[in-house]
């Protein structure tokens, strides 16, 4: 019999709200929290006793930790990698630990879940050690999975793609903002864009999408920079890409219009189905107007423009 992949979180108490939304992100039946913060105001409450026992006590109480279990028929690499990123892209102090992975072996134990993948209309992603047959008008991404976020099965990522064939133009510029694998960013340059840069907060996913640009002959055409947000970036682009989560949509919101051209669009995706009216609020408070949405098993994207 297979075996789940246990993960476990462990955070600050005052992040377990914001830490367990993403956790909810990662998997789709449930996550078990850890936390002994108001044990001694509890404890009685509930259980009607007076004494506790003392090994409860001796908790940590100022901790908690998020459980999440992986089946065996699903990828726990992707899930890692997708919790390191959205973790840090919230600034959220974490520890995380696996069972049943080692992080060495994260590069390298894909193989059995990944294979080729048509997103959208005619983006084919293509593991180097596979073969792909490609129909007339397609473009093949060549990407092997590794420690930065992004490899088109998340449903975030494919809602991404499948709007950046529809808004990349001939010679048009590109921003990626939280590039993660540069899966999108190489995407656009794929597609037409003459330019794509890349940012993210995380140095790792920073190297892994130059690598991969290389990977795919892009690299002349492709900047990747390690920053919080736009801090580093500068000009303006016809198609700005921020495939976050919705707290760090909401928060970039004000500042994005800067790097726009006019008549450019603000494609936003990893918003959970429940928080897209605020979103859509924070967009439009900052004068922009909802192109279209694309929903997929309870994640949105949305396309915009000022």
């Amino acid at each position: 019999m297979q075996q789940w992949t246990e993960i476990q979180i462990e955070i600050p108490v005052s992040y377990t709200e914001a830490a367990s939304a993403i956790a909810q992100m990662a998997v789709p039946y449930g996550i078990y929290i850890e936390d002994y913060s108001d044990l001694l105001e509890e404890a009685p409450k509930i259980a009607h006793i007076d004494l506790i026992d003392e090994e409860l006590l001796q908790r940590d109480r100022s901790q908690a930790v998020i459980h999440l279990y992986i089946s065996p028929d699903a990828n726990p690499s992707e899930a890692v990698s997708f919790l390191r990123e959205r973790l840090e892209s919230e600034n959220i102090p974490y520890a995380l630990r696996t069972d049943g992975i080692k992080e060495e072996d994260w590069a390298f134990g894909w193989k059995k879940y990944y294979h080729p993948l048509r997103v959208g209309s005619h983006v084919v992603i293509c593991p180097s050690w596979e073969t792909c047959s490609l129909e007339p008008g397609d473009v093949m991404m060549k990407l092997d999975p590794g420690m930065a976020f992004g490899t088109g099965t998340h449903e975030t990522t494919r809602l991404c793609l499948a709007m950046l064939e529809r808004y990349v133009s001939p010679g048009c510029k590109m921003l990626d903002i939280g590039c993660g694998s540069g899966i999108l960013s190489i995407g656009a340059v794929l597609l037409g864009a003459s330019q794509a840069v890349g940012v993210d907060i995380d140095g790792t996913a920073v190297r892994v999408a130059g690598e991969n640009a290389a990977m795919n002959g892009v690299e002349d055409k492709t900047i990747y920079l390690c920053g919080d947000l736009t801090e580093k970036v500068s000009g303006t682009y016809q198609v700005v890409c921020a495939n976050i989560v919705a707290d760090v949509i909401i928060r970039l919101a004000p500042q994005v219009g800067a790097f726009m051209e006019g008549n450019g669009v603000l494609l936003v995706s990893g918003i959970i189905d429940s928080r897209r009216d605020e979103v859509v609020l924070a967009l439009e408070q900052e004068g922009f107007r909802i192109l279209e949405s694309l929903e997929e098993k309870g994640w949105c994207a949305m396309a915009a423009c000022r």
